[in-house]
């Protein structure tokens, strides 16, 4: 430890910057992060840089750590002055913890090819050095993706990953191998929460990557698993007093509460989530992040007054960071529409329309969908303006990244395109986003959502029946396949297996007929195949995924369904194990990595 005492636990006696004769070693390094974090997460954002401020440049946990808020606030603003400094930043983390590292002659490290270096011999602060290392190659690499958006920076950052992926592995060869003293158990302890969230968010994260993409990175060294993944993160959470255990809860709410909803149709843990943000909340309990996440688990639950609630609430804790204000109104604005509360979730689309610079384009024609449904005769004139002005700008807003645009974006375009083609109307475009956003399955979790979606379904594709030419002749089947489609995954959900199959064979039956929304027909498939898994008829579910993935190709949209065709195959070869040792009948590696 420094000279000035131990304030491991004594977050508000802290806050003084220490005094410059106090000398700085890692010991303190690590007290002081630890105090940072706490105060980081209790919103005192400004009080958190206080501590690290100045020791950045001289000690490696104080200049990483105000590395990883400068990374946080550029990827919430996206303003180009956030990305250069938060860059700068991490070229002088990455600079400083590589004058920590251990020196390797060139003698040395041809020796190290022959035998594994002798690890018992690093300093704790050489250790600490290759995981902050680690760390911080992983956030340059992470920022180069919106730092510049070519396709040269795409490899760069590909080539800083791997760079990084190898670091961790090192890491971890050092975390089991190294023999620990009894007096280094402090060290260990904040060594293995950082191995152990990297390794597992690195297995996680690639183990969600089609299979194509990840036989390509298995030939340049890459592997994932999500069980390795999720094990690793649960053995980082089981060190609760670990510098990094926050950071850890925090990837495990956002893949169990986001990312397996957005990717796949499975549940996420809500039974750990619930478990975690009670502990995080008696810890944090003005904590814009967890109020979030509460908000975010009451939603999946299908609560979606108290999610309203909780989001209203992490939106109201804090006011010094606005951006993340605008990840709560996202959240907002569908959790409104899945109450089928228009005008309430037309008040968050047009904030974040006005406000975020993430995308111009998918906000507007947010705002413009969720007005339109209100119906044409319940909007004023200057509503019908403003809608129409929306649609007008969708385009204008376009971005590219490495050359290519964004699927939603793109997907905004058209249908800004078709607005204006079928006489400024569009068929039940905000239930359609909902549908696309994956936000159905929250309908199946209360009765009365539920049936509130199916009568408006029911409605709207009846009128469409009766007045098929309000959107132009041209169209016609579009729409009459985008209303079975819906209606059909609305019986789905409503456990009416019969009539929600005849809805999606009455897709698959207009595919010639239809002109422009190909996407319709091998979504379809994908549905059946939900169908049949809810059924137990696994033969079928891997026939309609197969078709979707081999017959189907050039499609709006087509690699969100794709990542869902993944999670269900790697979701069926799991089902598939549990009753027969012969885990490869149902997907073999050709089924998946053709035409990807």
């Amino acid at each position: 430890m420094g000279d000035c005492g131990d304030a491991e636990d004594e977050f508000e006696d802290a806050l003084e910057v220490i005094p410059a004769h106090c000398k700085m070693d890692l010991n303190t390094a690590l007290s002081d992060s630890k105090i940072a974090i706490h105060l980081f997460f209790n919103n005192k954002f400004d009080e958190a840089q206080h501590i690290l401020e100045p020791w950045v440049g001289t000690s490696m946990y104080h200049t990483i750590g105000r590395s990883i808020f400068l990374f946080l606030e550029a990827l919430l603003t996206f303003e180009q002055a956030s990305i250069q400094k938060a860059s700068a930043a991490l070229k002088s983390s990455i600079r400083l913890c590589n004058s920590y590292r251990r020196k390797t002659t060139l003698t040395q490290s041809i020796g190290n090819i022959m035998k594994k270096p002798n690890y018992d011999s690093y300093t704790p602060d050489e250790l600490h050095a290759e995981l902050c290392f680690a760390e911080a190659l992983l956030l340059k690499a992470l920022l180069t993706f919106i730092e510049d958006e070519t396709l040269v920076s795409f490899i760069r950052a590909g080539i800083k990953i791997r760079s990084c992926y190898n670091s961790y592995k090192e890491c971890n060869v050092i975390l089991t191998s190294r023999e620990w003293s009894e007096n280094e158990k402090s060290y260990k302890e904040h060594f293995e929460s950082g191995v152990r969230l990297g390794i597992g968010a690195f297995n996680l994260m690639i183990s969600l990557l089609p299979s194509k993409i990840i036989k390509l990175l298995e030939f340049i060294g890459f592997s994932g698993s999500k069980e390795q993944g999720l094990g690793e993160l649960e053995l980082c959470y089981q060190v609760p007093h670990g510098l990094r255990h926050v950071l850890c809860v925090l990837t495990m709410l956002t893949y169990h509460l986001v990312v397996v909803y957005v990717f796949s149709q499975e549940e996420g843990d809500l039974e750990f989530c619930d478990a975690a943000l009670r502990q995080q909340l008696t810890l944090y309990p003005n904590g814009a992040w967890f109020l979030y996440f509460k908000g975010r688990l009451e939603f999946m639950r299908g609560d979606v007054d108290d999610a309203i609630k909780w989001y209203t609430a992490s939106v109201e804790s804090q006011d010094s960071w606005p951006q993340f204000h605008h990840i709560c109104y996202w959240e907002l604005c569908w959790a409104n529409c899945v109450a089928l509360n228009w005008k309430r979730a037309e008040m968050y689309a047009a904030k974040l329309a006005e406000q975020s610079k993430w995308s111009r384009t998918t906000y507007n024609y947010q705002r413009a969908c969720i007005m339109l449904m209100r119906g044409y005769n319940c909007l004023s004139r200057d509503e019908l303006n403003t809608v129409n002005q929306l649609m007008a700008d969708v385009p204008k807003y376009k971005q590219r990244i490495a050359g290519k645009s964004l699927p939603m974006e793109k997907f905004a375009v058209k249908r800004s395109q078709r607005f204006t083609n079928q006489n400024n109307r569009l068929f039940m475009p905000a239930v359609e986003l909902l549908y696309l956003w994956n936000l159905f399955n929250v309908f199946g979790k209360r009765k009365s959502l539920c049936d509130n979606l199916y009568r408006l379904i029911d409605r709207n594709t009846k009128d469409l029946e009766k007045n098929p030419g309000q959107y132009g002749s041209e169209y016609e089947y579009d729409n009459k396949a985008l209303g079975c489609l819906l209606k059909g995954v609305c019986l789905r959900i409503m456990n009416s297996p019969l009539h929600a199959e005849e809805c999606f064979k009455s897709v698959l039956s207009m595919e010639k007929k239809i002109k422009e929304d190909r996407f319709l027909v091998p979504y379809a498939h994908v549905e059946l195949a939900f169908l049949y898994k809810s059924k137990g008829n696994l033969e079928k579910v891997a026939y309609f995924l197969e078709t979707a993935k081999k017959n189907y190709s050039g499609y709006s949209l087509e690699t969100r369904l794709h990542f869902q065709i993944h999670c269900a195959w790697a979701s069926l070869n799991e089902r598939k194990a549990k009753t027969t040792t012969d885990h490869n009948d149902l997907a073999p590696d050709s089924q998946f990595d053709d035409n990807q």
